[in-house]
């Protein structure tokens, strides 16, 4: 198992994807640190904060901090796309089978660098947004660490990515066709599921018993970013957890059983 998983990791950190990513998700955290720090703080004047979402000071610090979360996951969706989609594309599955014949085993391996993959993408991604962030707070006059609640909000992001990553493993066993899963993974993940948790939210049946368990909605409540109204209906944070977790379990279990029973060529 630990030769599949170092395999694994090799196939990512052989190409020049991995620093691409790395330097995107970097500047995507800084970047949207900035906006938000100086979003929340008032900066832009007081007419700038009328109809902004409001929340308390380790909320605007959350949200500050993981702001580039919102860019993050998806590329980390695309890299749990491109994780299988691309051995299915250039037909290196096959090889990768022949290699280790225990198919369950090689999602596994999958799986576990994943997860290591998706931790230190976040480490990356939290260099650049609290080198940032924590910069603008103390500049405007606010705390940069309100609370110990921002500390465990970090270490959550990082299972945030990790868990986005192994949604992106699903979808990209479950559509073999690495462009087509790219196009609807990202397609469903940045406008589609959105847009029906804001449908749902739209009926108080959905509102409080299907919205706050989408994949968005609940990544939110994990990092407790500053909520969009005060009666949105919003998991604790153990519990959003899970959800996102049943979400990544359910994609990958689903595919892991289809390579498991999918001829390959």
């Amino acid at each position: 198992m630990t030769g599949a998983i170092r395999a694994e990791l090799l196939k990512f950190f052989t190409t020049r994807l991995w620093w691409g990513m790395a330097i995107g998700i970097f500047l995507a955290g800084a970047a949207f640190a900035l906006l938000f720090g100086l979003l929340f703080t008032g900066a832009f004047g007081e007419e700038s904060m009328q109809g902004m979402p409001t929340g308390d000071a380790t909320q605007v610090a959350n949200s500050v901090y993981t702001g580039g979360l919102s860019i993050g996951y998806l590329l980390m969706l695309t890299i749990g796309v491109i994780q299988i989609g691309s051995e299915y594309r250039h037909h290196t599955i096959t090889s990768t089978f022949l290699a280790q014949p225990h198919r369950l085993r090689v999602i596994a391996a999958k799986v576990v660098a994943l997860l290591a993959i998706g931790a230190g993408y976040g480490l990356v991604s939290l260099a650049g947004s609290v080198l940032v962030g924590a910069l603008v707070l103390t500049a405007r006059g606010e705390e940069a660490f309100p609370s110990g609640d921002v500390a465990r909000t970090l270490a959550l992001s990082l299972l945030v990515l990790g868990l986005w990553a192994l949604i992106g493993l699903g979808v990209g066993i479950l559509i073999p066709n690495q462009v087509a899963a790219l196009l609807i993974g990202v397609g469903v993940a940045w406008i589609v599921e959105p847009l029906l948790g804001l449908a749902l939210r739209a009926f108080e049946f959905g509102r409080e018993n299907l919205a706050p368990y989408m994949p968005s909605e609940a990544t939110n409540a994990i990092i407790d970013a500053v909520q969009q109204s005060p009666d949105q209906q919003r998991l604790e944070w153990w519990a959003a957890a899970l959800t996102l977790t049943a979400w990544a379990a359910v994609l990958a279990g689903a595919g892991s059983v289809l390579t498991a029973r999918r001829d390959v060529s």
